[in-house]
């Protein structure tokens, strides 16, 4: 068995069967954990031949992802969200990778740029020399029906193709990369991202990444004092959608990139305000 694909899912009838369908052709195996959707998702994922397992909600969503990590049995793994889309190019590329056809070692300098930005972010990913054992995979998030090519976004690389057991997730964050033991290549086809196809979506995703977001800041004990005030409210809101919608060119996205480029930066004020209610209710 060669590829295993891997998922873990909530009430995702609307994206699965899109995104199963794209794999369907590539995969050995589907492995879903899912926790308890009331909706057709698991229906819906058997009529693709998946093995569903069943399991309780985190809020970490990786302790999930995790175990569907672990129960594949293919000499390599591609995980997967349900609102995602594996291109057939991507396919392709894959197909050469798990059959040693290649090894992508060299990326062009777009990729590198962001890698190193993750790294700067999480630490180094895997190891600098030895085998490829995993590979970024480049996604084009598609906002309100349209690809968001700027406003920092593109390539947002994601770790998702693997080679079995030599990868896991931490289960901390929920932006966390999966961890490799041993080095790390980027592969060059696309993941299509439809994370906020309409704008409730998008709101809803918003509430529970703040949600998240205020948990972390409690975990850390900020300081609610004026300075904590004025990051959270003014400096980091301001700050990020300037590099957002100006130095990553969100402009040149139209509508789409300025509302995309003000709506992350509210994720701070938004969390923080949370943290500061949740503390006053703890009371």
């Amino acid at each position: 068995m060669k590829l295993s694909i891997v998922l873990a899912t909530r009430n995702e009838e609307e994206n699965i069967g899109r995104c199963l369908d794209s794999v369907k052709d590539v995969a050995d195996e589907i492995i879903i954990f899912d926790e308890y959707s009331t909706d057709k998702t698991r229906e819906i994922a058997e009529r693709f031949g998946a093995e569903v397992y069943l399991e309780k909600h985190h809020e970490i969503f990786h302790i999930t992802k995790q175990k569907a990590l672990e129960q594949a049995k293919g000499e390599w793994i591609l995980q997967l969200d349900a609102d995602e889309v594996v291109t057939p190019s991507l396919s392709r590329e894959i197909l050469d990778v798990i059959n040693k056809k290649i090894k992508t070692e060299s990326y062009n300098p777009l990729f590198v740029r962001h890698q190193k930005l993750i790294e700067e972010r999480d630490g180094q990913i895997g190891k600098p020399t030895g085998e490829i054992v995993g590979y970024f995979i480049p996604r084009r998030n598609m906002f309100l029906g349209k690809p968001l090519i700027h406003a920092g976004v593109y390539p947002d690389g994601v770790i998702r193709l693997v080679k079995n057991g030599y990868a896991s997730f931490p289960q901390k964050s929920v932006h966390e990369q999966i961890e490799l033991n041993g080095k790390v290549g980027w592969l060059n086809g696309d993941i299509l991202h439809y994370d906020s196809p309409t704008m409730s979506r998008y709101f809803s995703r918003l509430n529970r990444y703040t949600d998240l977001h205020a948990e972390e800041l409690k975990e850390k004990k900020l300081k609610k004092n004026l300075v904590s005030f004025i990051n959270y409210v003014f400096c980091k809101p301001l700050s990020t959608f300037l590099n957002l919608f100006i130095r990553h060119k969100g402009f040149l996205d139209g509508p789409n990139g300025f509302l995309w480029s003000f709506f992350s930066c509210l994720h701070f004020p938004i969390a923080y305000f949370k943290y500061l209610t949740n503390n006053r209710e703890s009371k």
